[in-house]
């Protein structure tokens, strides 16, 4: 088909008077053009101005155009209080990504059984680490400095042509609000970024059916790109291997053992195709490959496992006492699958992992903290959501 056929032509001009349109009689000029008319913020072009310089004056006002960047993490309960908990761990356990049982089996199990008795538990554990001064858990309280981080650098590379924000898969700020309020912005381009280094159907995957459900409830659906997996990017690699090397020279009996501690998963997710074991073992040998170290010094494990079926291998709680029995008296664990710490780090790594290690025999153990809003890691993550940008939007000259 030829590509100036009727098929492919442009609309005639009064077909496309959406936003290019001749004024309709004398424009209203009494009218508060301020703010948008849908979320009452921001500086939306009114009819005869901009790129509403041919609307008619009953035009409603627009914002103006943006390029909208969604950061997005797995999420975290409100509060540690029972209700809080069963809340989120609801949310979470229901999601057919992560437990892909039949619900006529699942759900009475979950609803009866497991949300009468874990929000407890749990509720216990956030506790041990909830970030009391903010109010909030330190997953939180690290995706708005990652997320402010991030901001700053867009706005140096970009100007204010780009929108910088954040959403979680699981509880609060929700995906579908933030989707709203970039699209009400004036977002026409949305770059979804999950910050999961290496893809999995439980994590990354399920962030994208969640962004791709809140775009369903759009009128004027933005045009949308994801970023894929970084697991082998460099510049991630690069700010693991500083955080390693950073944690080494501040001790003065170097650790004898590198564990690099990944979520698990079941291995029937693996056989099934899922790549995530597959990119955990390709980052753990390019970080090796990065620090120059031997084969024997660094260690892949797998941790939070849950239910009843075989997960991938080996576990990490079992992993770090074999190593003591071994012999081996000084450890350190790093988790390169989390962009910042959460309650599967500080509280399952820094105390049930630990001590695994230390009952078994082991004497020195050294927790390396997630990149979280190191500077590395955000310069990292700038750079990877610049590579995604092109195409779109180029950053200044400057």
């Amino acid at each position: 088909m030829s590509p100036l056929s009727p098929q492919n032509a442009p609309l005639p001009q009064q077909e496309n008077q959406m936003l290019d349109a001749k004024p309709n009689g004398t424009k209203d000029d009494s009218r508060d053009f301020s703010a948008c008319p849908v979320t009452g913020e921001g500086s939306p072009v009114a009819p005869g101005d901009g790129r509403l310089a041919h609307a008619p004056a009953d035009h409603p006002a627009v914002p103006t155009r943006k390029v909208g960047i969604l950061i997005a993490n797995l999420g975290t309960p409100d509060g540690y209080d029972y209700w809080s908990m069963r809340r989120y761990l609801n949310e979470f356990l229901s999601d057919r990504r992560v437990i892909d049982y039949s619900p006529w089996i699942w759900q009475p199990l979950l609803q009866l059984v497991i949300l009468s008795k874990r929000p407890f538990s749990s509720g216990a554990n956030y506790k041990s680490i909830w970030n009391e001064d903010k109010g909030e858990s330190p997953l939180m309280t690290i995706t708005k400095e990652q997320t402010a981080g991030i901001a700053a650098e867009m706005q140096r590379r970009y100007g204010d042509r780009v929108v910088v924000d954040f959403c979680m898969r699981y509880g609060n700020p929700s995906t579908k609000s933030k989707v709203q309020e970039m699209v009400a912005q004036g977002c026409e381009r949305i770059l979804f970024f999950p910050l999961y280094p290496q893809y999995a159907g439980a994590t990354t995957a399920t962030a994208n059916d969640q962004f791709f459900r809140a775009l369903q409830a759009e009128k004027w659906q933005p045009s949308v790109r994801v970023v894929p997996p970084y697991y082998d990017d460099s510049r991630y690699i690069a700010a693991l291997a500083g955080s390693v090397r950073q944690a080494w020279d501040a001790l003065e009996e170097k650790p004898e053992v590198l564990v690099a501690s990944y979520h698990g998963v079941p291995k029937r997710y693996l056989m099934e195709g899922d790549p995530y074991h597959c990119q955990c073992q390709k980052t753990s040998r390019l970080l090796r490959e990065q620090l120059g170290w031997a084969p024997e010094q660094i260690v892949t494990t797998f941790q939070s496992r849950f239910g009843p079926e075989e997960w991938l291998k080996p576990y990490t709680v079992e992993e770090v006492a074999r190593l003591a029995e071994s012999g081996v008296k000084r450890l350190a664990v790093i988790a390169p699958a989390f962009s910042a710490d959460c309650i599967e780090t500080l509280e399952e790594i820094n105390e049930e992992i630990r001590e695994s290690f230390e009952e078994a025999g082991g004497e020195s153990f050294t927790y390396i903290p997630c990149l979280n809003a190191d500077e590395a890691h955000l310069m990292a993550l700038s750079d990877v959501i610049t590579d995604n940008l092109r195409g779109w939007i180029e950053p200044s000259a400057d």
